[in-house]
């Protein structure tokens, strides 16, 4: 001990102060512990980056369908009158839009208990519950509607699609814990994206899988086998939970660390409500006109059907991470002005369509606005670390790690918050089409709501640009990067 504290002897000093293990080890219930990405010798050369890999690929899997469940009434609505839903059990506008709606409501409610759930549970434990949870809303949906149920039925059943929803915020945030902080936004990004282009896999799939057994109706139209678009997910929940239960980890040191802390922090800062507000904007509008859209589509120009209807999800879940590219060279809230700018032009460019009944300036304008709303949601999400950076007022390390844990409550925040937009949207539609402004449109069209909207997103950049953007908006330097 003396040794040590004179410094005489390297040996006894190293030995006084155990470096960081290079290996992890397992132990039984697939647990890690030890695990540290950020030792070169343990991810580099002791199996650290391939079990990371390992854990990325099969939850990148599981989310992907929890998209596609969360995004499935989106594709099963525009069908149920063809499957039989018509006359005295035919849904009105306003019930079809509740049916679109509630899964958002739902889903966007569980992203905060699901963050914490890895923390309790374990990554690896949780990805095996969530996965199964799955298979209420999928094989609910197969019974419901294989049976006509009425509209409340049907509600209940859209609900327990939420599940799906609430699979995003677990999973991010179990992958987050595996990577070091230098691959640690790359992981997240592909994550994020794969988890993405689930809703728009759905959007292009189902209406092929329920042409497999489709009957010819006594008018001589073809009525799809709608439940199938339940039971086909059946086999591939269960092979994701199998997987997960075989081959994902929990880690040891995440156990217990759900930071309530960081969200009562988060919740203080008007960044953060700031920050959210936009994010309805943005990938409320994504969630929401992605589970509209077929509806949409198949109203307006009922001869196309629903072939193209999985685009505007594509295009949306494609250019995320472009968002998050271009924040970083010219400035988060320069690139949220411009989309929420352009968001407004594609949504006036649909109006147009819509009443010119012109379907390619139709695709042009929602492909526009979808484009948009994966850039804005890439922009919000690099900002919100900046934001905090860019006003911490305690630059010693504790009052850095205590920006950085309001940071990471934020995200949770913003991301929730952002996620009711998805609800909105399809609301305001409905009440468009029960509402008659003569002025604007007659009863009957979504055209009021697009007015709405543009003037929302119209709004929305004059306050990015008050909050961030101007000189005296006390954030230093405007142009810094992120922000």
């Amino acid at each position: 001990m003396t040794l040590a504290h004179r410094g005489d002897s390297p040996t006894a000093t190293a030995a006084a102060t155990p470096a960081p293990a290079a290996r992890f080890t397992r132990r039984a219930g697939r647990w890690i512990d030890d695990w540290d990405p950020e030792n070169a010798a343990q991810w580099g050369h002791h199996g650290g980056a391939q079990t990371a890999r390992h854990n990325l690929a099969i939850s990148v899997f599981a989310e992907f369908l929890g998209f596609g469940v969360f995004a499935l009434w989106g594709i099963v609505v525009p069908q149920l009158a063809t499957y039989g839903y018509t006359g005295s059990a035919a849904l009105s506008e306003t019930q079809q839009f509740w049916l679109l709606s509630i899964p958002t409501l739902v889903g966007a409610s569980l992203r905060i208990p699901y963050t914490f759930a890895v923390p309790r549970f374990g990554g690896r434990n949780w990805t095996i519950v969530s996965a199964l949870l799955l298979l209420l809303p999928a094989v609910g949906l197969a019974l419901a509607v294989g049976q006509h149920a009425s509209f409340g039925v049907l509600l209940a059943v859209a609900a327990l699609a939420g599940f799906g929803g609430g699979n995003f915020a677990s999973s991010m945030t179990n992958i987050s814990f595996f990577y070091r902080s230098s691959e640690k936004g790359k992981a997240l990004g592909l994550n994020a994206a794969g988890g993405n282009l689930g809703t728009a896999a759905v959007q292009f799939a189902i209406p092929l899988v329920v042409t497999w057994g489709a009957t010819t109706a006594v008018t001589g139209a073809q009525v799809p086998n709608l439940p199938l678009a339940g039971w086909i997910f059946v086999p591939f929940i269960l092979l994701a939970a199998l997987l997960a239960w075989r081959s994902m980890d929990n880690l040891s040191v995440i156990a217990g660390s759900g930071d309530r802390g960081g969200f009562e922090m988060a919740s203080r800062a008007r960044h953060t409500w700031i920050l959210a507000f936009l994010y309805v904007g943005t990938f409320g509008s994504f969630i929401g006109f992605a589970g509209v859209f077929p509806k949409i589509m198949s109203d307006a120009f009922p001869a196309h059907g629903l072939k193209l209807a999985f685009l505007g999800a594509l295009v949306g879940s494609l250019t995320r991470p472009l968002g998050g590219v271009i924040a970083d060279r010219v400035g988060g809230w320069r690139v949220t002005v411009v989309s929420f700018v352009a968001m407004a032009f594609g949504a006036l460019g649909a109006i147009q369509a819509l009443q010119g009944k012109n379907f390619g300036l139709f695709m042009a304008a929602f492909l526009l606005l979808f484009v948009f709303t994966g850039i804005g949601n890439g922009s919000i999400y690099r900002m919100i670390p900046a934001v905090f950076d860019a006003t911490a007022t305690d630059t010693t390390d504790d009052g850095r790690r205590r920006t950085r844990r309001a940071a990471a409550g934020a995200i949770g925040i913003v991301g929730a918050v952002g996620a009711f937009g998805g609800f909105v949207v399809p609301q305001m539609f409905a009440l468009s089409k029960a509402s008659s402004i003569s002025a604007i449109a007659p009863k009957g069209t979504i055209v009021p709501a697009l007015y709405g909207i543009i003037a929302l997103y119209l709004v929305m950049a004059f306050v990015a640009w008050f909050a961030y953007g101007r000189r005296c908006a006390g954030l230093g330097d405007a142009g810094q990067v992120g922000i």
